[in-house]
């Protein structure tokens, strides 16, 4: 599989796992003609509140909200309503919610944006941390091997309307032979070459062209480039990698 630079930014989202808001700002006006997109998750979120995701969107950004959203139907759909409003371009919830609860996160997403104007967001589920290995699903009741509890969520999200999944790159292709060529799978924990070779926290990682080449929609890389000595080289390095 071979991808022109244009399309290697189109993959390239930048987990801004930061600690202040002005930091958040700066790093996207750096980067925004190299990346796709930029993820604010709970830390960043947790610190500036929904105003961060405006200030984002302001620059011109699109932003994926991770927040993984997992609770009953009506709070989600309250919740993801909400997320609507701050112009957030994609979305996720827990897959282990259940179809009642992806469901109702839909039906949310599509009604807000109506009621707005706009185009609904992207909707995606979360199916197993890539913090977690088997041993782990096993501590927590889950005896199904870990890729195929993977699928079934991805499965179980694709039948219940929502446009993709994060998952981990080792899981990608029986993903996609799952799934279809259309559904999104979002893929974080990446290691290796350009992206840096910790693992930290991650217990099923894959390197940037690696995960592409296995059928990620996008990638996601924090730590690789927000921490770099010169965050844009970092990130022009690994979509040269995409494009190699």
């Amino acid at each position: 599989m071979s991808t022109s630079r244009g399309e290697g930014r189109d993959k390239l989202l930048v987990a801004l796992d930061v600690d202040s808001g002005d930091r958040a700002v700066e790093l996207t006006r750096q980067l925004r003609d190299v990346a796709a997109g930029f993820k604010v998750g709970s830390r960043l979120f947790t610190l500036e509140g929904p105003a961060i995701v405006r200030r984002l969107v302001d620059l011109g950004a699109r932003v994926f909200l991770d927040l993984k959203f997992h609770d009953i139907p009506n709070q989600v759909a309250q919740t993801i309503e909400a997320a609507v409003y701050t112009g957030a371009w994609m979305v996720n919830v827990h897959a282990s919610g259940g179809p009642a609860m992806m469901q109702a996160a839909r039906h949310a997403a599509a009604a807000a944006s109506s009621k707005q104007g706009t185009a609904a967001p992207m909707l995606i589920a979360v199916t197993v941390l890539t913090s977690m290995d088997q041993p782990t699903l096993h501590a927590i009741g889950v005896e199904r091997p870990l890729l195929r509890q993977v699928i079934a969520l991805a499965t179980l999200a694709r039948e219940a309307g929502l446009d993709g999944v994060v998952a981990s790159a080792q899981e990608t292709a029986a993903i996609r032979q799952a799934c279809g060529p259309e559904f999104a799978i979002v893929t974080p924990g990446i290691r290796g070459a350009a992206a840096g070779a910790d693992k930290h926290d991650q217990a099923r990682t894959m390197g940037p062209a690696e995960a592409v080449r296995a059928g990620a929609s996008y990638i996601v890389v924090g730590r690789p480039i927000i921490a770099a000595a010169d965050p844009r080289s970092a990130a022009e390095a690994i979509v040269e990698e995409l494009s190699a």
